[in-house]
């Protein structure tokens, strides 16, 4: 009785260092055939034309959100919303995955130092406790972009995307019981991430500076 309860409470800590670092999970559901459409864009700022569809597709272009994409644009013509929310949409997998799989080298390529020391940090309380994570990525059901903002003094752009995926997660001891989870049930993670970059460098780059329920 006294290791089940062990247990019970190691379980709940872990939930809740989860939560804090990549967001709520809930709900149970049937596995869906999730299709991820990958569309490139070239669309490029236009000046005095009307507005920019690469901007128009996703927000308001006359919103703070759509003017601070113009901006980005303006200083880093090639910058395309469309494709950047590919891309992100690619990060949030391999951000979630390593995560589950305890890759802390690989997350601190892409995670901004703060961020990286609560990932890292949740990662580590859960190797202390002897536990695993065998978990499976299902997709991405949404992905939407909530805000954006640019500072021209220092030619940052930051980039808010509420995510929603699916995923199945099973944690056990060191003895290999299931503590939490199950292989069977697939759960829906809602998670609203910042991203920022220095616009108009050769670094590519995109980090991960925010993260939020």
């Amino acid at each position: 009785m006294l290791q089940l309860l062990i247990l019970a409470a190691v379980a709940v800590f872990l939930v809740v260092r989860l939560y804090s670092v990549l967001g709520t999970r809930d709900g149970f559901e049937n596995p869906n055939e999730l299709q991820q459409a990958r569309q490139k864009s070239n669309f490029q700022v236009i000046e005095g034309g009307g507005a920019d569809p690469d901007i128009s597709d996703h927000t308001d272009p006359d919103s703070e959100t759509g003017k601070a994409l113009l901006a980005m644009k303006k200083a880093e013509p090639s910058f395309s919303v469309t494709e950047f929310l590919t891309g992100a949409r690619q990060a949030y997998e391999m951000i979630v995955m390593a995560f589950e799989n305890g890759d802390s080298k690989f997350l601190e390529q892409y995670l901004a130092p703060e961020i990286y020391d609560s990932f890292a940090g949740a990662i580590a309380a859960r190797e202390d406790q002897g536990l695993t994570v065998d978990a499976k990525f299902i997709g991405v059901r949404e992905i939407s972009l909530k805000s954006a903002h640019f500072d021209e003094d220092e030619s940052e752009g930051e980039v808010t995307i509420r995510f929603v995926g699916e995923l199945t997660s099973v944690v056990k001891d060191s003895d290999g019981k299931t503590v939490e989870g199950s292989p069977d049930v697939i759960k829906k993670q809602t998670a609203v991430w910042t991203f920022a970059r220095l616009m108009g460098t050769n670094n590519p780059d995109w980090l991960l500076v925010a993260t939020d329920e």
